[in-house]
């Protein structure tokens, strides 16, 4: 069946993924962006389409429109970016949700929101289950994005509980793949940018915490099959790649991969970098039938051709 769908964030990485793919699924799409980190280059491929269409706002801002499904997936989602104006950070996450919710609530619309595996902070469990409760520091550096976040779950289940809103909640844990932007600050990006420009890859710390990476597919693969999934699992439920690597790890692959001639050199580990990041599974496994197929280096080869392209 044919659903009107809107996707809060459509022109970043992410977002403009998920628009392509609901496109391809015979859905009409209305991507909402203000473009701070999300890129009109990224769904200027879909603008002759017909049923997309792409419309500049701040989700900050009411908005008003009749659709079936709203992803809220808007938000500066690497430290880079989301530290560069963190009272602007938290206003999306939390303004951000409680206009997309009213709005779903007005139009008795499904709504399903992209929260982050950084609501577990630096976590104390390990790997991580929807049941822990994070370890997070308040006033860090990256509690604008965490707490933002983590506040935005808080409304969604009030709106659900108090409301009767139609709620999903998704724990997105780290994803790479083409359009990532190239100055992002993300390990992936950084270390491919880098090594395609022969300069010295940069390790923080000694390299040895820990993190899962997802390629882009299956993370737009599990949104959009948790969206559809039956009224009564509104989650959260975690979507990542449970296979762990060191950073150590990625940087070898990455340099292996493009034949770089950079060299590694260590810094000092950020304020409440976390040390291992890593999704259980079982409960996507379960509700879902749902788990990546792509392994890590399948994945990084389709980041370096497009990093490749863009840089070049």
């Amino acid at each position: 069946m044919k659903k009107r769908i809107l996707v809060t964030g459509g022109a970043g990485f992410l977002g403009s993924h998920l628009c392509e793919k609901l496109l391809d699924e015979g859905h009409e799409v209305i991507s909402l962006d203000n473009y701070f980190t999300g890129n009109k280059m990224n769904i200027v491929h879909l603008l002759d389409n017909p049923f997309f269409e792409a419309v500049r706002h701040d989700v900050t801002m009411p908005f008003f429109i009749e659709v079936d499904e709203i992803y809220n997936l808007a938000c500066p989602a690497s430290p880079v970016h989301y530290q560069y104006n963190p009272i602007k950070t938290i206003k999306t996450s939390v303004s951000g949700a409680i206009n997309m919710l009213g709005l779903a609530k007005r139009i008795k619309a499904r709504i399903l929101q992209a929260s982050t595996s950084e609501v577990y902070g630096d976590p104390q469990v390990h790997p991580q289950t929807e049941d822990y409760w994070g370890h997070v520091n308040p006033i860090g550096t990256r509690a604008c994005y965490d707490e933002g976040k983590r506040c935005a779950e808080s409304l969604f289940m009030n709106y659900h509980i108090q409301n009767k809103v139609r709620i999903k909640i998704m724990r997105i844990f780290n994803t790479y793949g083409p359009r990532m932007h190239p100055n992002d600050g993300r390990v992936v990006s950084n270390f491919i940018v880098q090594a395609l420009k022969n300069e010295d890859i940069t390790i923080y710390g000694d390299g040895s915490q820990t993190r899962s990476f997802c390629y882009v597919d299956d993370l737009i693969a599990g949104m959009i099959r948790f969206m559809e999934s039956g009224e009564e699992f509104i989650g959260p439920v975690n979507i990542g790649n449970p296979d762990e690597f060191t950073i150590l790890e990625l940087a070898q692959k990455v340099i292996g991969l493009t034949g770089s001639r950079s060299r590694l050199v260590y810094a000092p580990l950020p304020e409440d970098d976390p040390m291992q990041r890593q999704p259980n599974i079982s409960l996507a496994k379960k509700e879902l039938d749902w788990e990546p197929v792509i392994k890590l280096e399948e994945g990084l080869l389709k980041t370096i051709e497009y990093f490749t392209r863009i840089i070049s």
